[in-house]
């Protein structure tokens, strides 16, 4: 089987989840489609997952009510050896990159991560994925009984329902007593749709000239058009505004059905993390600017003039 190791909430599928499912249907390898949904009290997700695979395994308990590294990793070994998985595919968040490489090790497997790309070439899984910067694609590959691979979030489009309700299954899982414990959590509060979950995303650079004109029209556009806010590093640099929001090489990777990019040149660090938007909307004062050479519309002008008209569009509509 493949086995992937689904991220989730807790009551909803992350769609980290839906993407690592297009990489393992793209991937070539034989074997039904298999989800791991591991937690406490996660029914409701589970039930969500049947709709996108061949099977849902459920691992319920309460060793699970919280992230383990060490924990989480003996777990999807354990699924992966008794279902004698070929290829094994973990999301490439913070989380995942963490524990990835501890299966890997467990399962005495090869690891490949940050995947962009997944096929198959005879008994190899080959992976594309980025280096020097994202100015390379490079290609590697690995063989083996069991394939441990990481997919770098935004790399692959969300996997559409089935159509039919895969087969759920408990499984009985042999968990180790975590030896780090979360005393504490702080998550960030925003009434905006999250960065990796949003069809449309608007992205502001340096064009747009200060921290206060970033507010009032990227932040102002994304609120009017119920999107996503992004910046690039050298926003992020400045202390304009936070890092959870940087899409680019560094940051997050991102493929919205929408990408409006406002004063944003294009460089390329920032290009491999929105090259794949489905549409890419670019406004700019520079017209040699890089961005216009991968966007479908662009406009080429000052953005504090035109976006508070496209403000001013958008209240009317």
């Amino acid at each position: 089987m493949i086995l992937i190791v689904a991220e989730h909430n807790g009551a909803k599928l992350a769609k980290s989840t839906l993407e690592m499912v297009s990489a393992a249907r793209a991937s070539g390898r034989e074997g039904p489609v298999t989800l791991l949904v591991l937690g406490q009290g996660v029914a409701e997700v589970a039930n969500e997952a049947a709709g996108y695979a061949d099977q849902v395994l459920v691992g319920d308990a309460a060793g699970l009510a919280q992230y383990s590294a060490e924990v989480w990793a003996a777990a999807a070994a354990q699924i992966a050896q008794e279902g004698e998985a070929n290829l094994v595919i973990i999301g490439g968040s913070r989380s995942g990159r963490e524990y990835a490489p501890r299966v890997a090790v467990k399962l005495d497997a090869p690891y490949l991560e940050d995947a962009i790309a997944l096929s198959t070439s005879g008994a190899a899984v080959q992976a594309q994925r980025y280096t020097y910067l994202a100015r390379v694609t490079e290609t590697v590959e690995a063989e083996g009984n069991v394939i441990v691979v990481t997919v770098k979030p935004g790399s692959f489009g969300p996997a559409q329902p089935t159509g039919a309700a895969g087969e759920q299954y408990d499984v009985e899982l042999e968990l180790p007593a975590a030896r780090v414990e979360v005393t504490g959590k702080s998550v960030e509060k925003s009434s905006r749709v999250a960065l990796t979950e949003a069809d449309v995303i608007v992205t502001g650079g340096r064009g747009v000239g200060s921290a206060e004109n970033f507010a009032a029209v990227v932040e102002g556009l994304a609120d009017q058009i119920g999107a996503g806010v992004g910046a690039t590093r050298a926003v992020v640099d400045a202390g304009w505004r936070p890092y959870a929001e940087q899409v680019g090489q560094t940051g997050k990777t991102v493929q919205p059905k929408a990408y409006i990019a406002l004063g944003v040149s294009g460089a390329v660090q920032h290009l491999s993390g929105m090259g794949k938007s489905k549409n890419i909307i670019a406004i700019n004062k520079d017209a040699e600017a890089p961005i216009f050479k991968v966007a479908d519309y662009g406009i080429v002008g000052d953005v504090s003039q035109i976006v508070p008209a496209l403000i001013e569009a958008a209240k009317q509509r």
